[in-house]
């Protein structure tokens, strides 16, 4: 099988403009500044980062109403959900879920025992019902958001516009870049763009073992942000001495993807799928995962 963006049984008869698939999302961000601004003269007791905030959601909400319309227009999708990988049957979109929060967990699982294991950490256990709250927000908001815009259209997007390979690749590239990874300074910010990258590989291929559908990648991302959210402030204290190489960088809020217990887990989960090149001249993948 070839590492694309799985697609519903529809002719793909058209192909998108780059320049549309360049402009498409910083346009809608672009929008929902705009229309967020205003708020600071309605609520002027809110703060930067909660004005920010209004105008990523205004721009989410942008997004949903305007994919159909992309799809349909530039794709040629008769059914952009389901092309998407959004609608599913419900069995299928539970279990896929279900499957890639397990991979959270054993990851999250992973980065625990080490820092525990080389004394970098020490159990806690101070978890509050409002920090529960929090963490099931960033599941469900950051792991559909980011994988819908990513996984769902832009790999779908590029995939009609490059070769298949080549469309993999990028949009594990363009996902980390987007990311404020040079905010952690030398060396981290090269150790967290990596870490970024191999998500965002981990992430498309969950999609392809999971039959195009991205309920998977949605629990495999969420369930890192929300459990990672947990763990280090309610369940684990890291140790002040903690070295970024080893926990990654972030200061007190380490991201543990840029460490090498994070790299170490995501290339754990890429062997898992054991991407293998095959049929150089057709630019084919081989992947089989369990």
């Amino acid at each position: 099988m070839e590492p694309q963006a799985p697609a519903a049984p529809e002719q793909q008869s058209r192909k998108p403009h780059g320049l549309g698939t360049l402009l498409f999302v910083p346009v809608l961000y672009g929008l929902g500044w705009l229309t967020a601004r205003p708020l600071q003269w309605l609520v002027p007791d809110l703060r930067p980062d909660q004005l920010d905030l209004a105008g990523l959601v205004v721009a989410l909400l942008l997004l949903l109403f305007s994919l159909p319309w992309r799809l349909r227009r530039s794709w040629g999708a008769a059914h952009p959900w389901r092309r998407l990988g959004v609608v599913a049957p419900p069995l299928v979109a539970a279990r896929t879920f279900l499957g890639g929060l397990a991979k959270a967990a054993l990851l999250l699982a992973l980065v625990a025992a080490l820092l525990l294991a080389s004394g970098k950490a020490v159990w806690q256990l101070d978890l509050k019902a409002g920090e529960l709250l929090n963490a099931l927000a960033l599941l469900l908001g950051v792991g559909f958001a980011e994988e819908l815009l990513f996984r769902g259209w832009l790999w779908g997007e590029l995939g009609l516009q490059l070769s298949r390979r080549r469309a993999l690749l990028l949009q594990a590239a363009l996902f980390a870049l987007v990311h404020p990874w040079y905010r952690a300074g030398n060396p981290g910010a090269i150790g967290l763009l990596g870490g970024l990258i191999l998500l965002g590989l981990a992430l498309a291929l969950q999609r392809r073992s999971d039959g195009g559908v991205l309920w998977g990648a949605i629990g495999l991302h969420g369930g890192l942000v929300g459990g990672w959210f947990v763990l280090q402030t309610g369940l684990l204290q890291l140790a002040p001495n903690a070295p970024a190489w080893l926990v990654g960088p972030g200061g007190e809020v380490p991201n543990p993807v840029g460490g090498v217990i994070g790299w170490l887990g995501l290339a754990l989960v890429l062997l898992l799928c054991r991407p293998v090149w095959t049929a150089p001249q057709r630019n084919t993948i081989t992947i089989a995962c369990p």
